[in-house]
C-alpha cells in the first residue's frame, strides 16, 4: 500500500471569459482560475497525491508550466495520464479525498458531479468536500482556491 498527498493552489483569473473547473466540472457564473492549464485545482491535487504515492514527482515534473503543449490542458485528462503512469509502476487507486477550500462560489450543488467525475478517472471511491477560510487570509478574502488531496494505493 501507499498513501500520497497532494496540495494545489490558484487565484482567480483577471479574464472575465474564463470557466471556473473544479474536478472536471464547470462551476456556472464562477470566475475562473489562473493558470497554464485549465487551473483545475482539485485535479492537480490529487495528480500530485497519485505521483507522490509511487514516487514519481509532482505534476510540473511531467506537465510543465513553461511548456507550451500544455497551456489550456484539461486537467482531468493530465489526471487520467498520471493514472496510467501508476498503473505502469504497478499500483492502483484504492479511494481518495479531497477537501476544496473556498469562501466562494458555493461549491455544494456540484461536488457530486465532481465525484462520478474522479471516480470514473481513479477507478476508485472519491470523496470531495468544500470548507471556507471563514474570512482568513487571501482564500478567506475569495482572491483564490486551494484543494488538499490524499489518495491510497495498492500494488496490482
Amino acid at each position: 500500500m501507499r498513501i500520497g498527498q497532494g496540495i494545489d493552489i490558484h487565484r482567480f483569473s483577471e479574464d472575465p471569459h474564463r470557466p471556473l473547473v473544479l474536478g472536471g466540472v464547470v462551476i456556472e457564473g464562477a470566475r475562473g482560475l489562473g493558470g497554464h492549464s485549465d487551473a483545475d485545482a482539485v485535479c492537480h491535487a490529487l495528480s500530485d497525491a497519485v505521483l507522490g504515492a509511487v514516487g514519481l514527482g509532482d505534476l510540473g515534473r511531467h506537465f510543465p508550466d513553461t511548456d507550451p503543449v500544455w497551456e489550456g490542458a484539461n486537467s482531468v485528462g493530465l489526471l487520467t495520464e498520471v493514472v496510467r503512469m501508476a498503473r505502469d509502476q504497478g499500483y492502483g487507486c484504492v479511494n481518495a479525498d479531497c477537501t476544496v477550500v473556498a469562501d466562494a462560489p458555493r461549491l455544494a450543488p456540484y461536488t457530486q458531479a465532481m465525484i462520478d467525475t474522479l471516480s470514473a478517472v481513479l477507478g476508485a471511491p472519491v470523496s470531495v468536500k468544500a470548507t471556507r477560510a471563514e474570512g482568513l487570509g487571501a482564500l478567506g478574502r475569495a482572491e483564490g482556491i486551494a484543494c488538499v488531496a490524499i489518495v491510497l494505493l495498492e500494488q496490482l
